[in-house]
């Protein structure tokens, strides 16, 4: 059975950092692309970043996070992260790690062709 678990949700000020994982168990995600979503209540899980190892390592950002955050993955340990730095309020949402059975090429922002879900896990950004 394929798990995704997040860790590394807190509770930070506006303009810190936090770092989440995402570990896989049941089978490898080497070959395929993985992610980071986010949803608050109310509202649709949006895009946030994502990785594949196609085309010698492909990243994609949301434009609401690039250049404050950075998806990069331990293909050794079968882990994902995601370094978010210059937290801000906006960013205040429950956390999802996702794979994909494809290759992501290209990467895809729509979590509706995303296969795999881990439970998320919650990031508060107070002013």
């Amino acid at each position: 059975q394929v798990q995704l678990v997040e860790s590394g949700g807190g509770s930070v000020q506006a303009g810190g950092s936090l770092r989440l994982s995402c570990a896989a168990s049941g089978r490898t995600f080497t070959s395929n692309p993985m992610g980071w979503f986010r949803q608050v209540p109310g509202k649709e899980r949006e895009f946030v970043a994502a990785h594949t190892p196609w085309n010698a390592g492909r990243t994609a950002y949301a434009d609401s996070v690039q250049g404050r955050f950075t998806i990069f993955r331990s293909n050794a340990n079968n882990l994902l992260y995601l370094q978010m730095n210059n937290l801000q309020v906006e960013d205040t949402a429950l956390y999802y790690c996702a794979a994909e059975n494809g290759r992501g090429i290209p990467l895809r922002p729509n979590p509706r062709v995303w296969d795999y879900w881990g439970q998320g896990t919650q990031v508060t950004v107070s002013s």
